[in-house]
């Protein structure tokens, strides 16, 4: 689920953070670009581990900051194909699940993905949303969000950036995953108790 990956950069440190110790400077300007940003096929960066190489220091004509070649580790978010994940449930519709981790948000369990045999209905409580039901030995086990739900990492996809973006679509994700509920262990964590 996270790893430790390890970045060569060329970065530009602006000259207001000369006055601050190299690699406390070099380090904040590291967190505002990666951490908290999706790197196509890396993952989510969390958290910068360390720093392993500063080179250079130059600064170029016509430029007042200084340009540094730095290699770090970064602590990375990427969930591999087949890892169990416990999440909340953020919404639902017809088409699935859609699930919550806290920190990130992209995960979708759709409806081919869902236990066999299970239905959508209405949801009594809440008019926009569906209540998925997994029928299992002639009892309704209901997947209603009070409960954290296990699922399995189906799929994790990087989308191409849209070149353009209706206004009623949703926000665009850098990074996706889809999962699957239909095995043993997986859904909410009061089915298996």
């Amino acid at each position: 689920m996270f790893y430790l990956s390890e970045i060569e950069h060329t970065l530009r440190l602006p000259p207001h953070l000369l006055n601050l110790p190299l690699n406390e400077a070099i380090k904040g300007e590291l967190e505002g670009l990666f951490v908290d940003k999706v790197i196509a096929n890396l993952g989510l960066g969390i958290s910068i581990y360390d720093i392993r190489s500063i080179d250079g220091g130059f600064i170029y004509p016509s430029e007042g900051a200084s340009t540094y070649t730095v290699k770090f580790r970064l602590v990375v978010f990427r969930p591999f194909v087949g890892e169990v994940i416990t999440a909340r449930l953020k919404g639902s519709n017809a088409e699935g699940l859609h699930l919550s981790l806290g920190f990130f948000d992209d995960i979708y369990v759709p409806a081919p993905l869902m236990p066999v045999p299970s239905r959508s209905e209405p949801d009594p409580d809440n008019k926009n949303q569906v209540r998925w039901i997994w029928k299992f030995d002639e009892q309704d086990y209901p997947i209603d969000g009070v409960d954290e739900i296990r699922f399995q990492v189906h799929n994790v996809s990087y989308p191409s950036i849209p070149l353009e973006q209706d206004r009623d679509s949703k926000p665009f994700a850098p990074m996706v995953i889809k999962g699957s509920l239909d095995a043993d262990g997986l859904g909410p964590i009061s089915w298996w108790i």
